[in-house]
Order: C-alpha cells, then sequence, then structure tokens
C-alpha cells in the first residue's frame, strides 16, 4: 500500500467527499482472499493515474459506519467518487477487473 492511503470513517469526508480530484476508495478487509487479490492490481492501476485519481483503501472491518452509509454489502468493493458524489461501483475481482476498474475511471476523468 506504499502510494494509496488509508481512510476512516473519521477521515473520509475531508478525504474524499471533499477532495479537487476523483477519488476511488476500496472498500476491504485483511481476511478477505479476493481483496488480497485485487490489491495489487489496485495498485497497478493508482501508479497509472497518478495526479488524475486519488486511490485510497478502507478496512471494513474498522471502518463500518462508511461502508454501511454506500451500501456496501460485499468485498471487495470499490466506489468512485467525484465532487462528493458516487459516479460508479465495481464490486468482487476476477481476471476482468483491472481492465473494468480503467474503464470506470476513464469513464469520468
Amino acid at each position: 500500500m506504499s502510494n494509496l492511503q488509508a481512510v476512516t470513517d473519521a477521515s473520509f469526508e475531508a478525504d474524499v467527499l471533499e477532495s479537487n480530484s476523483p477519488v476511488i476508495v476500496d472498500f476491504w478487509a485483511a481476511w478477505c482472499a479476493p481483496c488480497k487479490a485485487l490489491a495489487p492490481v489496485f495498485e497497478d492501476v493508482a501508479s497509472k493515474y497518478e495526479g488524475k485519481v486519488k486511490f485510497v483503501k478502507m478496512d471494513v472491518d474498522s471502518n463500518p459506519a462508511t461502508a454501511a452509509k454506500f451500501g456496501v454489502r460485499g468485498i471487495p468493493t470499490m466506489i468512485l467518487f467525484k465532487e462528493g458524489q458516487v459516479v460508479g461501483t465495481q464490486s468482487g475481482f476476477d481476471s476482468s477487473s483491472k481492465a473494468n476498474l480503467m474503464k470506470l475511471i476513464d469513464s469520468q476523468v
């Protein structure tokens, strides 16, 4: 998670909703195998959009309020925010996750 920021329920509004740039939030948990599989993909995509999109991670076990507020029912779930509004969502992990994530971001950036 070297170039990714961790956000919490307490910091979510300032770090995500009030951000001047689009933000993609990876809702994850340490025990989640698909989340672990997604992590290097998320980091790789983050490096491609450096300076354009902010990439953050939120541990749903430690921060349940924000996940509940945005209807996160399964993980991993990635939600793209732009100007404080949800503009896209992607859930789960499979072989097309990287391409789909980039398509989601490109549709809004």
